[in-house]
């Protein structure tokens, strides 16, 4: 059982920057897809940016490319999401999730995912 905790939410105003971490509680697999999902009030949840923990595979929704990197941090079983340039629209709960790696790509989809934080949330308002 992969337990993960996210850390860095907060307010911030258009413009502004954020970073959120993922933090495993273990890794028992060899390799994971880890990322974020966010959802918004009324909204449908969406993927947001997922990599995985061994390659160099990232996916970024065309909502946040070239705002958002995904990274990580081996050693720590640690993942980030730092969020540049955000809008009113990235307001949302953002979720990590993680599941074992078995396919040349990670899910885009929430049923995908075996793992799921508790959620965070990120509001952008100014």
């Amino acid at each position: 059982q992969v337990q993960l905790a996210e850390s860095g939410g907060g307010s911030v105003q258009p413009g502004g920057s954020l970073t959120l971490s993922c933090a495993a509680s273990k890794y028992t697999y060899s390799s994971y897809c880890m990322g974020w999902f966010r959802q918004a009030p009324g909204k449908e949840r969406e993927a947001v940016a997922h990599m995985k923990t061994e390659g160099s595979r990232v996916y970024y929704a065309d909502s946040v490319k070239g705002r958002f990197t995904i990274s990580q941090e081996k050693g720590k079983n640690t993942v980030y999401l730092q969020m540049n340039s955000l809008k009113a629209e990235d307001t949302a709960m953002y979720y990590c999730v993680a599941a074992p790696s078995t396919l040349l790509f990670c899910p885009l989809s929430a049923s995908g995912y075996t793992y799921w934080g508790q959620g965070i949330q990120v509001t952008v308002s100014s």
